[in-house]
């Protein structure tokens, strides 16, 4: 049977935010883009505009499909224009508090019983942020990967509270709908793919933080010595090192675990504002779009 959902909404449309609307709209989906005033606003069309040019240019897509994209892409500031919308994803900034802000304020806005609230955290407990709306049942986690029109994977996450049925009517979606492999986990911080991930990452930036090798040189070790596909200090940039600090606090803050802890080098350079290639420097140089 066809999945039902076709009218979708991402709230947030930074790196994340912008990728998972555009995979939603590539997929003939009437998707509403949601951000915080016109500046914002334009500079996801900046960045939905880049990535689709991107997958013209490698032959991922056709110039009539751009085209047609677009034509499922609407964008607006005000999140009361949600309210017919079968599924919203919730792709703010990795922050407890700002994600359960907007999770209440979309409980509030969406007409349908049956809507479904999903966030798109890396981390954060989806129970937390299920229970501060009146929904809970219908809050589960909708895990993306950077980039998400290219990355295959999405992480489904179920709540105590969520509805085994909302939860199999979700992942039929994302597979049958979008074309996405899907994985499941249970409400943990770090979920399945982040479990794994994150120590290795912090593992790679302690090696550089005692200088026993450079950042190139490590790097270079995991893509020739293991044939990774990039090295831990790169894919670290490319994920926003701002976004693998907070996993890491999420995940410490749950388990007291020492290897989940994030180095000082990485919180000196989230303080500093060096976050990767989204911001030109990070541990390697990158020109910034």
């Amino acid at each position: 049977m066809m999945n039902d959902i076709r009218r979708v909404a991402v709230v947030g449309a930074g790196q994340m935010g912008a990728g998972i609307a555009e995979v939603f709209a590539r997929a003939g989906l009437d998707t509403i883009v949601c951000e915080h005033g016109p500046a914002a606003l334009r500079a996801a069309r900046a960045r939905i505009d880049r990535s689709l040019h991107r997958a013209v240019d490698r032959g991922r897509l056709t110039e009539r499909q751009r085209a047609d994209t677009w034509a499922h892409l609407l964008f607006a500031d005000d999140l009361e224009v949600l309210a017919d919308r079968q599924l919203v994803v919730e792709a703010v900034v990795e922050d407890e508090r700002v994600k359960a802000e907007v999770l209440v304020t979309l409980d509030k806005v969406l007409v349908a019983d049956d809507a479904v609230l999903a966030t798109n955290t890396s981390a954060i407990p989806v129970t937390r942020l299920g229970i501060a709306t009146g929904r809970a049942a219908h809050v589960l986690g909708l895990h993306f990967f950077n980039p998400a029109p290219v990355m295959p994977l999405v992480e489904l996450v179920s709540s105590l509270h969520t509805d085994p049925t909302v939860l199999d009517r979700v992942h039929g979606f994302a597979e049958d709908v979008l074309g996405k492999q899907v994985i499941r986990s249970r409400d943990r911080a770090g979920f399945v793919v982040n479990a794994l991930l994150i120590p290795y990452l912090l593992s790679a930036i302690r090696l550089a933080e005692a200088g026993h090798a450079t950042a190139a040189d490590i790097d270079a070790g995991m893509v020739h010595g293991c044939a990774h596909p990039m090295g831990p200090l790169r894919l670290a940039d490319l994920i926003g090192l701002d976004t693998v600090e907070a996993i890491a606090r999420s995940m410490y803050d749950e388990y007291k675990e020492p290897l989940y802890a994030p180095p000082p080098l990485l919180s000196r350079m989230v303080e500093a504002g060096l976050l990767g290639r989204k911001t030109g420097h990070g541990f390697h140089p990158y020109r910034t779009p």
